[in-house]
């Protein structure tokens, strides 16, 4: 018979009904991390820009000059609002890395949905070792980009610039470490096989790589290696735990008739076991 403790296909509207409540739920807990955002406003803008203040100390001692500037009469709340908004995005990111797990893995077995909770425990400090390598890149390459600027010309950065620069930086990042989390929900949920990510090796250096070379402010191979040489590390862990949870599988369904592979005008073999 077939496995009654997998989730039965959902139709198109179902699925949608899922997403938009799983939209809903990261939604509200994105909001609350923004509250949270707005009231720790002068800290949280403290540690977004010291990579920059780093920058133009060093700038000052070559006798450049860098700015870090606000240039219109709202961007002070503006920017508030952008802050708040970036901290409820980082604090929420269990809230929505849940969410996001739940909606990718609907056909997984009872007691594998358990395993969501064991998904945000290693996504959620995946997701900030990611924010925590961008912190460290930025400033070396806001330096190298700073450098190119002709001598006797200023450099005045609007803060709004600056926000996007850095939350483009922490995303890509963060994004690029959880993403082999996101292979394996894939292969639990029976869309990829490990032995077809096996197969795909090429195209994963390669796809790592230029991620690595965009998602780089400078695209030199120093900083490209350290992004991509964890994603890769992570990649490859993926793929192994791919790989053993097919052979798992293999050996759960061993013996067993898969009704999902006969046509609705087929019959179904029946067992001739004396046993059985």
């Amino acid at each position: 018979m077939p496995d009654k403790n997998r989730t039965a296909a959902m139709p198109l509207t179902d699925h949608l009904r899922e997403l938009r409540s799983r939209l809903v739920k990261s939604a509200i807990a994105i909001l609350i991390g923004m509250v949270v955002g707005w009231i720790f406003y002068t800290p949280i803008f403290e540690w977004i820009s010291t990579p920059f203040n780093d920058v133009v100390n060093q700038a000052r001692g070559e006798g450049r000059n860098i700015t870090l500037a606000l240039t219109g009469v709202a961007d002070p709340f503006v920017l508030q609002l952008q802050v708040a908004a970036v901290a409820g995005l980082v604090l929420s990111s269990p809230v929505w890395l849940y969410q996001l797990w739940r909606f990718i893995t609907p056909g997984l077995h009872k007691h594998e949905k358990r395993w969501a909770l064991g998904f945000v425990l290693v996504a959620t400090p995946l997701f900030g070792a990611g924010i925590y390598m961008a912190y460290t890149v930025l400033p070396v390459g806001l330096n190298i980009l700073f450098g190119f600027t002709p001598d006797g010309v200023a450099n005045i950065v609007g803060v709004d610039r600056y926000l996007s620069f850095f939350l483009r930086m922490i995303m890509v990042f963060a994004i690029g470490f959880i993403a082999p989390l996101v292979l394996i929900g894939m292969n639990m949920a029976g869309v990829l096989t490990g032995r077809r990510l096996l197969s795909w090796w090429r195209w994963i250096i390669m796809i790592i790589f230029v991620f690595a070379a965009i998602a780089t402010p400078t695209g030199d191979p120093i900083n490209m290696a350290l992004l991509a040489g964890p994603i890769f590390l992570l990649v490859s862990l993926a793929i192994v735990f791919s790989l053993l949870n097919d052979r798992r599988r293999t050996r759960k369904r061993k013996g067993e008739i898969d009704y999902s592979m006969l046509g609705d005008d087929e019959l179904s073999p029946l067992s001739l076991n004396d046993d059985e």
